[in-house]
């Protein structure tokens, strides 16, 4: 086959078959496709889009482009979730040991920081020593030894997916429904995962601009997992402003240390809670959602989960006296506060514009394989529908560039809105597709 021949015939609207799709996936793999050519057939698909068949071969030809995990030798029922991507969310960190500490072990394999939103192990790495780089050996003794695991994906597991994830990532190809539900769920099939839960962002701040768009993407994965024998069920969550308050990888962090102690957000912590209790829920924890998620909010409560979150990151290197003491991060050289310039109401939080801000100060990538600066971002402890008076400290930016800083300071107030009468507060979840 040609690689160019795909390409054109991709670009021209065309259905390929099974078999250039996975003599695609192979070939870019083991270094036989450039990135270039890989690039275009990337934006082909982008703009031409794939039909379920396609969606479904190009999932499995991920999957089977490296080793694929069983975790059955070590626990007998694997439950995993994933995001679809936001600003602000690090949900990951608060619902994996709150599952864990109901009795679920979670093995969880994420990814880093994919155009404006922002990766777990970008924001576990603010941890001094913590290392998402664990064989499958290890990775397999810290879930039986302590029931949980977060790590990065490895280079034997799904190997296609962390180049196309790269590579999508500075190519302007990241918000395709078909390309988002082949990464995501190529990740948790090769993980070995028996139960899935999707959290389908939408809004300003996702990959989904509207509902519409996140329902096809939250039906292509459970239709996805389905096919392939896991119990799947989606959430379809607002996401047109950020989730919290904290924007930025060390803020992020110390967001969820202080929900696991019983603090936080509110909305935060509701949407942490009803992820963990559909987890809960298909692992068979108990009969109802409400049962289960008052089983993770005990688990928080009595502080089994901040134990596992503490085990977790001694286990894989890190501090972990930064879990007792979040104060003793390392802080950005430049704090300042930013204030309401007139009375009102809020309108709107752009979380896009909020999570491009992030990434501009050095909180996120925009070129291939760049450093990421773990200490700026953003604490903006506002929601739609909050009454402001002017002079209000709206929140503090944090950043290590004084002209970035100043940037970053102009496009978070022109990403507020502002109305005269009272506002209604955005939805948390629209729906739930299963």
């Amino acid at each position: 086959m040609r690689m160019v021949d795909i390409i054109e015939k991709k670009r021209d609207g065309g259905e390929l078959t099974g078999e250039q799709i996975t003599w695609f996936v192979n070939a870019y793999t083991v270094g036989e496709v450039p990135d270039y050519q890989a690039a275009a057939l990337m934006m082909a698909i982008y703009f031409q889009a794939m039909n379920r068949r396609e969606t479904v071969d190009l999932t499995i030809a991920i999957v089977e482009s490296g080793e694929q995990l069983d975790l059955h030798d070590t626990i007998p029922f694997v439950v995993d979730k994933h995001s679809s991507g936001g600003v602000g969310d690090k949900t990951t960190l608060v619902v994996q040991p709150l599952v864990s500490a109901c009795g679920v072990p979670v093995g969880k394999m994420s990814g880093r920081g994919l155009g404006l939103s922002g990766g777990t192990l970008d924001k576990m790495e603010s941890i001094p020593g913590w290392t998402p780089n664990l064989s499958l050996p290890e990775f397999k003794e810290q879930l039986k030894d302590i029931g949980l695991v977060l790590a990065g994906q490895t280079a034997t597991l799904a190997p296609a997916d962390g180049k196309l994830y790269s590579l999508r990532d500075v190519t302007g190809t990241v918000a395709n429904v078909s390309l988002i539900a082949a990464s995501i769920m190529s990740k948790k099939l090769a993980a070995g995962a028996d139960a899935i839960v999707l959290d389908v962002k939408v809004g300003k701040g996702a990959f989904m601009p509207t509902v519409e768009d996140a329902r096809e993407l939250a039906h292509t994965m459970v239709d996805i997992g389905t096919d392939a024998g896991r119990k799947t069920v989606a959430l379809i969550a607002d996401m047109n402003q950020p989730l919290g308050y904290a924007i930025g990888n060390t803020l992020e962090v110390k967001e969820a240390i202080a929900t696991l102690k019983g603090g936080g957000p509110a909305d935060f912590w509701e949407h942490c809670v009803t992820i963990a209790g559909h987890m809960l829920l298909l692992a068979g924890k108990a009969d109802t959602l409400e049962e289960t998620k008052e089983l993770a909010r005990q688990a928080r409560d009595e502080g089994k989960a901040l134990q596992k979150f503490k085990l977790m990151v001694e286990r894989q290197g890190g501090q972990a006296s930064l879990v007792d003491a979040p104060d003793n991060f390392r802080q950005a050289q430049f704090v300042e506060s930013l204030y309401a310039q007139r009375n009102g109401f809020i309108a709107e939080i752009n979380a896009g514009a909020f999570g491009w801000s992030c990434v501009q100060l050095g909180g996120g990538r925009q070129v291939k394989n760049e450093p990421i600066d773990h200490a700026v971002g953003f604490i903006v402890p506002l929601k739609v529908g909050d009454q402001v008076e002017s002079g209000d400290i709206l929140g503090t930016v944090h950043a290590n560039d004084a002209y970035k800083l100043a940037a970053a300071k102009s496009n978070l107030l022109q990403a507020i809105k502002w109305s005269d009468t009272p506002v209604k507060p955005l939805p948390h979840f629209y729906e739930t597709v299963s």
